[in-house]
């Protein structure tokens, strides 16, 4: 069982040390797996890894407040810049391990975060593989969703209650999961007076290359969502 020790986390202030458990396979340049807002668990990269443990040191980290990363005792509310802070946590994660540079491949909230690291720190990254990406700070189509994660997960089943214990916490997943909606409906109620993206213009100074994977159907993807990003990135 790995982890990496960090002295702080902007994602649990206070907090000293930061302990950052991660799953490590193979050998070659290093791919690090950046997990969405549900955790590992829930969607998991195992396919991936197994087929490109040969060929790459594959490394998944669990974000502070999942799995068996430290714990965040006072949840509070999650910031609306939460994806920032977690793009610093995993930077440290990768100076803790003396990476200097790598590829990430971010899953829905882990794209973002990648994507973030792609602009902030481009001489730390190799490529990047973002999936299931998000865009626009206002999600429409997921309003109702995000509202009954933020003040009646329990209506979400309870399958899926039982999974968030397990990846959370029996005595955490409700405030994470909470929290962590609660971010995103307010990241929506911020765009509806300014309206700007997740990445504040930056998005075009990705340097790396970069492979975009998306669902056709993907239900957390608003109309022109895609077609904004491409026309963003085109702009480089």
């Amino acid at each position: 069982m790995a982890f990496a020790s960090l002295q702080s986390s902007p994602l649990v202030p206070g907090a000293s040390p930061v302990k950052i458990y991660y799953r490590d396979e193979g050998e070659g340049l290093p791919l690090v797996l950046l997990h969405g807002g549900w955790g590992y668990s829930l969607n998991p990269f195992n396919r991936q890894t197994e087929k490109l443990r040969d060929q790459f040191r594959v490394m998944g980290p669990d974000r502070s407040g999942y799995g068996r990363s430290t714990h965040i005792d006072d949840v509070g509310d999650l910031p609306t810049d939460f994806h920032y802070h977690a793009a610093s946590e995993m930077l440290a994660f990768m100076n803790s391990l003396d990476i200097k540079r790598a590829f990430l491949w971010g899953h829905s909230d882990g794209a973002v975060i990648a994507a973030i690291i792609g602009f902030t720190a481009p001489e730390r990254v190799r490529g990047l593989i973002l999936e299931a990406f998000h865009f626009y700070p206002s999600k429409p189509g997921s309003h109702q969703l995000f509202e009954t994660l933020a003040y009646q997960p329990e209506a979400m089943g309870a399958e899926l209650c039982e999974r968030f214990a397990i990846e959370f916490g029996r005595d955490d997943w409700r405030k994470l999961i909470t929290s962590h909606a609660k971010a995103w409906l307010q990241l929506a109620v911020k765009s509806s007076t300014a309206r700007e993206d997740l990445y504040r213009g930056r998005l075009h100074e990705i340097c790396a290359p970069t492979l975009f994977i998306h669902g056709r159907l993907d239900p957390r993807t608003e109309p022109g969502e895609l077609d904004a990003v491409w026309q963003q990135t085109a702009a480089r």
